[in-house]
């Protein structure tokens, strides 16, 4: 069988072009994956207990896009859910991003108005321009003692690298607030779907057109397949079959852990922000999706260099290594390279979705 495309990866950006392409253009896609799955790393299942838990971490989805909600609610409804993180400390935990609440716990004060805190904040902060890497972002907003209390260590832990070393956008995600808003997130869109990200992509996938090929490597399938357009989602190095050299990620290991309680920790997300602690993330997911059951299950966090690549580390070095592979791709006139591997960038699920359906409509859509 001859298909219009393949495309491979069967996270957020294969399966939404598939989606696009195949309800939009009637073309034939075969979407080829090499997991067992579907969903990339937002895929969500049953655990032995019952728990809807995220395989590869939580997933929380927020935007500011009208359009990218629009879109993804044709695949799922949503329930609503403001996502609060916890950063422990010692035996103490404080709210991040840091905000009022934080400051009056840590420093045993008692700042009553949103000024205060500027004021205070503007007292430790260190002038530094230009902002060249993560931990000017965050000395330049909050000063030194925060920075090394709350994002040093941690930050070392998830990247194996000084904050220093680490792209200012980084840690420059991560708001300051002098009010007591606790929400990690303060988009307009905050929702979860209804029944899990699997069932969204499952709904997004069923479509004649599309043919899902799971426990797929592309490259040991691209010369037994007819095609006449390719679209990749995975490494862009290897793609390149590792040419200028490799494109370093880190990885993620997970363990999960089945408690008899109904609540285990104080809020879904604990930060664990101390140079003890060898994890950096513990996380609830009963507490995200709102789910009742008799147990709760947590995961564990250890951030790793081997496994599958989940971030892309931003360093100046790396990113005029991947530029030598973007320089390249340009070069094809048959292949459109699309989602977080293929572009080496550090993109939120609706910022993939947004990027996706941006590609679609200047290079898909329009020939």
């Amino acid at each position: 069988m001859k298909y219009d495309y393949i495309i491979v990866g069967a996270g957020f950006a294969g399966s939404v072009m598939a989606e696009r392409i195949a309800s939009q253009l009637n073309k034939k896609v075969l979407l080829v994956e090499k997991r067992n799955h579907i969903a990339g790393n937002a895929y969500d299942e049953y655990d032995e207990n019952g728990i809807l838990v995220h395989l590869y971490g939580p997933h929380l989805f927020h935007t500011n896009s009208e359009k990218v909600f629009q879109y993804l609610s044709q695949f799922t409804e949503w329930n609503f859910y403001e996502h609060r993180v916890l950063a422990k400390l010692g035996d103490e935990y404080y709210p991040i991003p840091i905000n009022k609440t934080t400051i009056n716990r840590l420093y045993k004060m008692n700042l009553t108005t949103d000024d205060e805190v500027r004021k205070f904040l503007d007292s430790k902060k260190e002038n530094r321009h230009p902002i060249n890497n993560s931990e000017d972002v965050i000395v330049n907003q909050v000063g030194y003692d925060l920075f090394e209390k709350f994002f040093k260590h941690y930050t070392k832990k998830q990247w194996n690298l000084e904050p220093k070393e680490l792209s200012p956008l980084v840690c420059g995600r991560i708001p300051v607030r002098f009010d007591t808003d606790d929400r990690y997130f303060s988009d307009k869109y905050q929702f979860m779907p209804k029944h899990g990200y699997t069932k969204m992509f499952k709904k997004m996938l069923n479509h004649k057109n599309i043919e899902v090929r799971l426990n797929t490597d592309f490259f040991d399938v691209m010369t037994e397949e007819k095609f006449d357009f390719l679209i990749y989602s995975g490494p862009i190095d290897q793609f390149f079959n590792y040419e200028f050299g490799k494109l370093p990620y880190r990885s993620m290991k997970f363990e999960f852990q089945n408690y008899k309680l109904d609540k285990y920790q104080p809020a879904a997300q604990i930060n664990h922000v101390d140079m003890i602690a060898k994890i950096t993330r513990t996380v609830e997911y009963r507490q995200i999706t709102k789910q009742k059951a008799d147990s709760t299950t947590v995961s564990i966090e250890y951030p790793q260099i081997d496994g599958e690549p989940f971030y892309p580390i931003p360093t100046e070095e790396h990113r005029e290594l991947y530029l030598n592979y973007k320089a390249k791709s340009k070069e094809l006139k048959d292949v459109l390279f699309c989602g977080r591997l293929a572009e080496y960038q550090y993109y939120n699920m609706d910022q993939v979705v947004a990027n996706t359906l941006k590609m679609f409509d200047e290079h898909i859509s329009n020939g």
